[in-house]
């Protein structure tokens, strides 16, 4: 049986120096306004276009078919380098795209609208337009799939006492820190950089464990953003291998449990026909919950038997008893 087309809801095509010049990101925090200032000074050139496409929740499969994607796990963050054509990087978001990206924080979401300042403007043209500026419409997914937004810098958020940021800048501690420690984290790329994003916005829930129901909703999310991101590879990068790169998505101010959100995203991956997931798993600590979770995926998957119901294998993820975690403020 092949798998079902994802239906794209939404597509607009934005001139990336139009955009920011009609539609300029509202940022209502001086070190978010800083931060534009140092990476879009007056006279910036905004090269390109922009494309963002909303889709559709597709339906599970009905039954286990997996392709064979590489995964690649990594200690660190992202780091973007290389070459985008076919390359997706996940934005952790909240179900209001971009909501906070104007705001004092700086958590996963907010850095990259930081780095790609372009993205605040998609935000404030989709609003403008009255269209949902959404990840989610009644309690469904509806990723969003963001191509050729510019990375304009980047933000040094990992500890440093030297540059006067012992416990780093990520989330609340970013707003705490002094302009001038801001000034220095910030380093301006010239040229800038290109990166395609992946906007899906995880469940939230706990205390306690894990329903099934909340197993299918990620699977469901993921399995969506990554089957688009496949569909608009082929039609923009033909023959291109699609790279995906992810880490502990919503594990942070959604409380996720970093195992269970570790095995859905590879299942997810191999059930959408990934040909390769990179995995930032951060520090050891990172590493280790991803090889449990990696772990996690192959027990299950050797307890059942080729192209069996999905619904068993889900029923089986349910049975290792999941946790939730807590948010972690951020």
């Amino acid at each position: 049986m092949s798998a079902p087309t994802p239906v794209c809801l939404l597509r607009r095509e934005y001139k990336a120096s139009v955009l920011l010049d009609e539609h300029p990101p509202v940022l209502r925090h001086p070190h978010k306004r800083l931060v534009f200032e140092l990476s879009c000074p007056p006279g910036a050139v905004h090269a390109g276009n922009v494309e963002l496409t909303r889709w559709r929740a597709l339906p599970l499969p009905e039954t286990v078919q997996l392709s064979p994607t590489e995964v690649l796990v990594v200690p660190g963050f992202y780091d973007y380098s290389g070459d985008d054509a076919g390359v997706w990087h996940v934005n952790f978001a909240d179900p209001q795209l971009f909501v906070a990206y104007g705001s004092a924080l700086l958590a996963q979401d907010e850095l990259q609208a930081a780095e790609h300042p372009v993205l605040g403007s998609l935000r404030e043209a989709l609003l403008y337009e009255g269209l949902p500026a959404k990840t989610e419409v009644n309690d469904e997914p509806t990723p969003i799939l963001v191509v050729g937004a510019e990375r304009r810098c980047a933000i040094a958020t990992h500890p440093d006492r030297a540059a006067g940021r012992p416990r780093g800048l990520y989330g609340n501690l970013f707003a705490a820190a002094s302009s001038s420690v801001i000034r220095a984290a910030v380093k301006v790329l010239r040229p800038p950089t290109r990166t395609n994003l992946i906007a899906m916005a995880a469940p939230t829930g706990g205390p306690g464990p894990y329903f099934r129901w909340q197993l299918e909703r990620v699977l469901t999310t993921a399995y969506t953003a990554f089957s688009a991101a496949m569909t608009e590879s082929r039609q923009l990068w033909p023959g291109r291998p699609v790279e995906i790169h992810t880490g502990f998505w919503g594990c942070g101010a959604f409380g996720g449990n970093r195992h269970a959100m570790t095995l859905l995203q590879l299942l997810s991956a191999r059930l959408a026909g990934v040909d390769r997931l990179r995995f930032h798993a951060g520090d050891d600590a990172g590493l280790a919950a991803f090889e449990t979770g990696s772990e996690d995926l192959d027990r299950v998957l050797a307890a059942g038997t080729p192209g069996e119901p999905l619904a068993e294998l889900v029923e089986r993820i349910g049975d290792l008893d999941y946790e939730w975690g807590v948010s972690d403020g951020n």
